[in-house]
């Protein structure tokens, strides 16, 4: 981020076409949001904040060169952005040779750390581990996975397989699809859940594909209250884009729903929808965007400059009331304390939370110290919010 005509200026990169598209522009919406408060409330030491936007169109190669241009061109020093896992791998290498800084918002596989990303999206002991747990007691104990053909779900099914077996559970198979997956390509995933019958759908299908798996599914003629799809990678965003009918019964964890009730988070849905329109999803990424922006520009009043070293520094321990609640950046790890919840999609395609613990989760991307048996589903008609 660097001074221009009195302003401060950061790199965004989020994409606004491409697979994933739907969720990442709820990402940059939710950015600008951010930076227009700001701004709105004088800026940072008495300067705008000017946000540098580019679409990588869900292209990982994209998203690398649009950052090295970000750094070299228009001289940022500060990144906001990334939603894939390739995309971050992409980006990093780029973030770390220019000694800048990238605020990445998005769940992710874990099993990672740059001194040079803040992750403040959940890590996989925040939702994976919860929503194993849940499921397992629950509904039972054989899981079908279903992926998108790339990192993620690849290291995601990894870890669910291992909470699955701490559970005594069973995979019974683990089956991916393009990234751009179309009905056909979901053929052989209903041939596979017809066959098997599991008591769980586990998906990490992301993008614009979730949809078609949804609707494949509902015209199966499944039943998700006895054999829903459970996913994290499934918010308001990809919800967005299927029927009411495709979505009720279906499971997600997040730190973050749109339809929580605390003052914070109403506040926030309700300037998001102001500002972006009525029906314009708010998922746990966006809320992410959000409070990573003004977690970066309250470092940046602190130190008095742009030098991502300094301003690491002071984001680590740093703590902010995020809509979901108070949330922290665990200086070991550089990744974020949050908040886990479990929501099932009623008949308005809505998540309604079903379990909420009401603690905020150290963040263990490693999962060193993680087991099965440090959550339980006893409590799953605890539901404040």
């Amino acid at each position: 981020m660097t001074k221009d005509n009195g302003n401060w200026r950061v790199g965004v990169l989020f994409s606004q076409t491409g697979v994933t598209s739907a969720i990442e522009q709820s990402q940059l919406n939710a950015t600008l949001l951010a930076i227009d408060e700001i701004n709105a409330a004088g800026g940072v030491l008495n300067r705008m904040v000017e946000p540098v936007i580019y679409d990588p169109a869900s292209d990982e190669k994209k998203f690398r060169a649009l950052a090295e241009h970000l750094f070299v061109t228009d001289r940022i020093r500060l990144l906001m952005g990334c939603y894939m896992s390739s995309a971050r791998k992409a980006v990093l290498p780029v973030v770390e040779s220019h000694r800048g800084l990238l605020f990445y918002p998005t769940l992710y596989e874990g099993f990672e750390y740059s001194r040079r990303c803040i992750y403040s999206g959940a890590a996989p002991n925040q939702n994976s581990l919860q929503l194993a747990r849940y499921l397992l007691s629950t509904f039972g104990n054989r899981f079908l996975l279903v992926g998108s053909n790339y990192i993620y779900p690849y290291e995601s099914n990894r870890l669910m397989t291992d909470f699955v077996m701490q559970g005594r559970g069973e995979i019974l198979d683990e089956l991916y699809v393009p990234l751009q997956a179309n009905e056909a390509d979901f053929d052989k995933v209903i041939k596979r859940i017809k066959k098997t019958s599991p008591d769980v759908i586990f998906s990490t299908v992301v993008g614009s594909s979730t949809a078609t798996f949804y609707e494949a599914y509902r015209a199966a003629g499944f039943d998700p209250a006895r054999m829903p799809i459970a996913s994290l990678t499934t918010s308001e965003a990809e919800v967005a884009g299927m029927s009411r009918e495709a979505a009720e019964g279906h499971i997600t964890a997040a730190p973050f729903f749109e339809t929580l009730t605390t003052p914070a988070a109403r506040l926030f849905v309700q300037s998001y929808k102001n500002k972006y329109g009525p029906d314009a999803p708010v998922p746990a990424a966006a809320e992410a965007a959000y409070f990573q922006t003004y977690l970066a520009m309250r470092a940046l009043a602190r130190c008095g400059s742009d030098d991502p070293d300094r301003i690491v520094a002071e984001v680590r321990d740093s703590e902010f009331d995020a809509p979901q609640g108070r949330i922290k950046i665990d200086p070991e790890n550089n990744h974020a304390y949050l908040w886990s919840r479990i929501a099932r999609l009623d008949q308005n395609a809505k998540f309604q939370v079903v379990w909420n613990p009401g603690v905020r989760i150290k963040p263990d991307p490693y999962c060193v110290v993680q087991s099965l048996d440090d959550w339980s589903a006893d409590d799953v008609l605890s539901v404040s919010r």
